[in-house]
């Protein structure tokens, strides 16, 4: 098992990505804090681990909330005495409205639409590391994963979303540098379209076109989202900080 021993802090655990990975890292030997805002979903996952006979504890609580954060941390200290990984899942969208003008359509995004997802994708990430990074300087080793997107090139509608997922690598970039002197690897997963509740609610019509614009010709498993999480955070990757894993079927290489 890759991940023996290991304690990780997962948000946004309640379904989709953040599920998956927890019951990935619990087979790999992890004992696992599930964080989410969503009591059901998260007693859920700590359910499928305990199951099959895994460690893991819950945690409510706003990524974007300093208090909230802390608490996150204090539950893995408490419950585990260390915290070695942190894998920063949660995230939202609200997508721009499309708005007619004179000479065509435009889109049209509230004050409101921009703050709520930078403030979840972008400062929610930032708390998380920043208060993760205080029990791995000490013990001088940690594993954070980072989430972008594939919309962080640019997707229309979403310039809240796509500008938080840009903020999230280079936040990714700046926190290897500066933590690897403490033995921290920072890295980031930007994973294209994926079989998620969120993605569920694609209408058929856009989600074909969607998926004909992948290479692949299909969407992601949140296992093979997930995959690649455990890979991040094991040893197998110990040489490898300040990077960005495109997972998202070759939808970046253009062609």
């Amino acid at each position: 098992m890759k991940l023996a021993n290991q304690v990780a802090l997962i948000t946004g655990a309640g379904r989709g990505i953040g599920r998956a990975t927890a019951l990935r890292f619990a087979r790999e030997g992890a004992r696992i804090v599930c964080s989410d805002l969503d009591e059901t979903g998260v007693q859920e996952t700590i359910k499928l681990i305990t199951e099959s006979g895994g460690s893991a504890t819950a945690v409510l609580g706003n990524v974007a909330v300093r208090a909230d954060a802390q608490r996150m941390v204090d539950t893995a200290l408490e419950a585990y005495g260390t915290l070695d990984i942190l894998i920063n899942n949660a995230g939202i969208t609200r997508d721009a409205l499309t708005v007619r003008v004179k000479d065509g359509e435009i889109k049209m995004m509230s004050d409101a639409q921009w703050e709520e997802v930078l403030t979840v994708n972008l400062k929610g990430t930032w708390l998380m590391c920043q208060l993760a990074a205080v029990p791995m300087i000490r013990q001088k080793r940690g594993r954070i994963i980072n989430t972008a997107s594939i919309a962080a090139e640019g997707n229309i509608g979403q310039a809240n979303y796509s500008a938080s997922k840009a903020g999230v690598i280079g936040l990714t970039k700046t926190l290897a540098l500066e933590w690897a002197r403490f033995n921290i690897a920072v890295n980031c997963v930007a994973p294209g379209g994926v079989k998620t509740p969120m993605t569920a609610t694609i209408p058929e019509n856009i989600l074909s076109g969607l998926v004909e614009r992948i290479p692949l010709k299909r969407m992601a498993e949140p296992d093979e989202i997930a995959a690649v999480h455990a890979f991040l955070a094991s040893e197998d990757a110990s040489y490898i900080t300040g990077q960005v894993i495109w997972v998202d079927g070759g939808v970046t290489l253009g062609g």
